[in-house]
């Protein structure tokens, strides 16, 4: 290569790898200070675009996890009302078997027939007013005796938990609801009623017995369906972190390395610039 005064070509190529070093540097420090490996597309656009989806999916099913919770909660306050209704209703069903017996006196079929009367009004308070949150009603007139309901649990679109327990709910709202203060159920004020009473009763606790095997069989299904909800997170998660968060020792091993490089180049292109210096001497 001639010596050459107007162009000092190992000073350009020193200026730019120092350029390159302190850009390395730079980007390094960049992100040691975010803890992202990609901190702009330009970091890794491909990556970006990945991690962006996944991150995306994340957040849905993060949402499906909350609609899940709410779904559970609110199938447990239907069920938990039946699961007392149930209980009056053998109660019920004890005193109507007790009224079909022909030993009863009319004072004991007055007794008998008052508690009837007061659990059938109970069991119409329990359908009328159940709800949950702010003043949902569940049953009679409500969520779940005006249709199906449909729960969103993932993050596509038919990923749903459909419950239809209208018939159930209209089978025991028209056997207990009440028709000036006395129950659809009947009443126990003579043995013939007693015995017709029983079969009604049992038509109640049928209908509660379907309706919770749907709730419950529901609620299993969600509950599963959240710890595999739990698992999809983690694991897309883990796949968003090997994307997009900085390998520390890679990342500080790269700016020592790139500090190194920068502190030389300096010391290499101040010798680089006496070259000319040295050129001069030649014409003395």
């Amino acid at each position: 290569m001639a010596l050459s005064i107007q162009t000092n070509l190992a000073s350009l190529g020193i200026q730019n790898q120092l350029s390159s070093s302190n850009n390395s540097l730079n980007t390094a420090l960049e992100r040691l200070g975010s803890g992202l490996r990609i901190n702009s597309a330009a970091d890794d656009a491909a990556g970006l675009q990945i991690a962006n989806r996944l991150t995306a999916q994340v957040r849905g099913q993060e949402a499906a996890r909350y609609n899940i919770g709410n779904a559970t909660s609110m199938l447990q306050t239907a069920e938990g009302a039946m699961e007392e209704m149930t209980n009056i209703a053998y109660r019920m069903r004890e005193l109507a078997t007790q009224g079909a017996n022909g030993t009863n006196s009319a004072s004991e079929y007055t007794a008998l027939n008052s508690e009837f009367q007061a659990l059938g009004a109970e069991l119409s308070n329990i359908m009328t007013n159940t709800s949950y949150g702010s003043g949902t009603t569940l049953l009679e007139g409500g969520t779940f005796g005006t249709g199906k309901v449909t729960f969103q649990i993932g993050t596509a679109a038919a990923e749903k938990l459909e419950v239809d327990v209208q018939a159930q709910v209209k089978t025991i709202n028209d056997n207990v609801k009440l028709t000036a203060g006395v129950t659809a159920a009947g009443d126990l004020s003579d043995q013939t009623k007693s015995v017709a009473a029983m079969a009604t009763v049992d038509t109640v606790i049928n209908a509660l017995g379907a309706a919770r095997a749907s709730f419950g069989s529901s609620i299993n299904r969600l509950e599963h369906t959240y710890a595999n909800l739990g698992n999809m997170i983690e694991n897309t998660q883990s796949s968003v972190s090997q994307i997009m968060d900085a390998d520390f020792a890679t990342e500080t091993s790269n700016m020592t390395r790139q500090q190194l490089l920068l502190n030389s180049g300096i010391s290499v292109l101040q010798s680089s610039n006496q070259t000319t210096q040295m050129i001069g001497q030649l014409l003395r």
